[in-house]
């Protein structure tokens, strides 16, 4: 057993809806990367981080969205 905190969060925002790619429209991580995330090692972790604000940006200028629906 694993004993070591992570010091890398998840990015999961409690708004999991999968798109027709099966990434996460809340964090847009990727249905894989969710189920590996307790597996992760935080490298990988921060990887997974930056793959998903990779899509996030990507999503965002795909659909004109420059808003924040969780931002206060």
């Amino acid at each position: 057993m694993n004993d070591v905190v992570s010091k890398v969060s998840s990015p999961c925002v409690d708004n999991c809806c999968l798109n027709e790619e099966d990434f996460c429209l809340g964090c847009f991580r990727s249905l894989e990367e969710i189920l590996n995330w307790h597996a992760a090692t935080d490298q990988q972790r921060q990887t997974v981080i930056a793959t998903a604000q990779r899509r996030k940006e990507k999503h965002r200028r795909k659909y004109n969205f420059d808003g924040d629906f969780y931002s206060e």
